[in-house]
């Protein structure tokens, strides 16, 4: 998706539209569309993207986000702030790891990006 603000809502969206014909619980989509929408926010602040990926994976009794950026300037990984929790911003990556079971980031195959991933818990039908 293009790296602009507008597109978080229509990630935010598509996930959500993949996920009810996944069947996913109430609970799932809307914790899968926050950290969708906090991982996707980061990687528009924090990168010169042109470009930014979403994708989703259901394995087992969890589902797999990926946002995949285009690097930046520090292309460090990801940290939570200390403090963040009771700041306006920064608190992204608190979220993400309070919703997730586990959560991280590995370089981007073939570029300078980087790949964000969190693993959250599944509870629905299986994809058809």
């Amino acid at each position: 998706m293009p790296a602009r603000r507008t597109s978080v809502p229509e990630a935010r969206r598509r996930v959500s539209a993949l996920l009810s014909e996944w069947g996913a619980d109430q609970q799932v989509r809307d914790d899968v569309e926050l950290v969708v929408s906090e991982l996707f926010t980061n990687a528009l602040r924090h990168t010169d993207s042109e470009k930014i990926g979403c994708e989703l994976a259901l394995s087992g009794g969890h589902i797999r986000i990926e946002i995949t950026d285009q690097g930046g300037p520090e292309n460090s990984a990801p940290h939570v702030q200390p403090g963040s929790v009771d700041k306006e911003c920064g608190r992204g990556l608190f979220l993400v790891g309070a919703l997730s079971d586990s959560w991280g980031s590995r370089p981007a195959d073939g570029g300078p990006g980087r790949v964000v991933w969190a693993d959250l818990p599944y509870t629905g039908t299986a994809p058809h």
